[in-house]
C-alpha cells in the first residue's frame, strides 16, 4: 500500500478553475420587415415601367426591324427612354413574381404553384435566350449602321431555336402564369379582388392587343395587379409573413 503523500492529480473540473459557463448567443437580427417592405415596392415597378416604355414607343411592337430603325432615326432620345423605362422589367419581374407568389401560396397553394411554375420558367428563359431587336436597332440608327446586314443578323438571331424556345416560353410565362397567378391571387382572398382580375387580365390580354398604347395600357393593368399584392404585403403582419429567425434545434 503507498503512503499518502498529500498530493493529487487534478482532471477536469477537480483542476480547481470553475467550469465557463456558455457564452449567451446573440439575437438573431429580424429582417422580415425588410424584405417584406422590399418585395411590396418592388413589385408594381416591372410591369409599370414596361407599360409606359409600350406607351411611349414610337413604334408599335412587332414592326419589322427596318421600321424600327426608321422610326428610331427620328426619335432617339424618345427611344432611349423607353429602353432604360424596360430596365426594371428585366431586372425586379422575377422578384416581383415572387411577393405574388408569396400573397397568395396559402389561400390557393395549387393555383399559385402552378401560376409560379409557368411564370418563373417563362421567365428564366425568356430572359437569357429571346433577347429582343430593340437594342440592335436603336444602336443602328444612332451609329448609321448598315441597317441589311444588321437586319439580316437579328432575322438569323429570331430564327435561332434557343430563342425561339425561350421567346415561346416567356410568352406562356406572362400569357397563362401571371394568368394563374392572378386567379390565385383573387382566390386567396389575401389581397383585394381587383388586384386578382387586374393581373390575370392585364397579363393575358397584354400579347393581343393592337398597337404600342394598346399593349401598353395592358401591362399598366397588370401592374395594377401587381400593386395590389405589394399593398397586401404591406398590411401583413410578419408572422403571417415568415417565421420568426431562429436557431435550428
Amino acid at each position: 500500500m503507498q503512503p499518502d503523500t498529500g498530493t493529487h492529480t487534478h482532471t477536469g473540473t477537480d483542476s480547481g478553475t470553475p467550469p465557463t459557463s456558455p457564452r449567451p448567443s446573440k439575437p438573431l437580427k429580424d429582417m422580415r420587415r425588410f424584405w417584406r417592405v422590399l418585395l411590396a415596392v418592388v413589385a408594381p415597378l416591372p410591369m409599370t415601367g414596361m407599360g409606359l416604355s409600350y406607351i411611349l414607343s414610337p413604334v408599335d411592337g412587332g414592326s419589322s426591324f427596318e421600321a424600327t430603325v426608321t422610326a428610331y432615326t427620328g426619335h432617339l432620345d424618345q427611344a432611349r427612354v423607353t429602353q432604360y423605362l424596360g430596365v426594371p422589367f428585366l431586372v425586379l419581374l422575377i422578384p416581383a413574381t415572387f411577393a405574388v407568389i408569396w400573397v397568395s401560396r396559402r389561400g390557393a397553394p395549387r393555383l399559385t404553384t402552378a401560376g409560379a411554375l409557368l411564370a418563373l420558367l417563362g421567365q428564366l428563359a425568356g430572359f437569357p435566350l429571346n433577347q429582343g431587336g430593340d437594342l440592335l436597332a436603336y444602336m443602328t440608327a444612332k451609329r448609321g449602321l448598315d441597317v441589311p446586314t444588321v437586319a439580316a443578323l437579328q432575322k438569323a438571331l429570331e430564327e435561332d431555336p434557343l430563342a425561339l424556345t425561350g421567346g415561346l416560353l416567356f410568352i406562356v410565362g406572362i400569357v397563362l402564369g401571371l394568368l394563374l397567378l392572378g386567379l390565385a391571387l383573387w382566390r386567396s382572398g389575401a389581397a383585394p379582388a381587383w388586384a386578382g382580375i387586374a393581373l390575370a387580365l392585364g397579363g393575358f390580354t397584354h400579347p393581343f392587343m393592337p398597337g404600342h398604347i394598346a399593349a401598353g395600357i395592358g401591362l399598366l393593368v397588370a401592374a395594377a395587379g401587381f400593386a395590389g399584392a405589394g399593398w397586401a404585403l404591406l398590411r401583413m403582419s410578419d408572422d403571417d409573413f415568415d417565421r420568426a429567425p431562429g436557431r435550428p434545434a
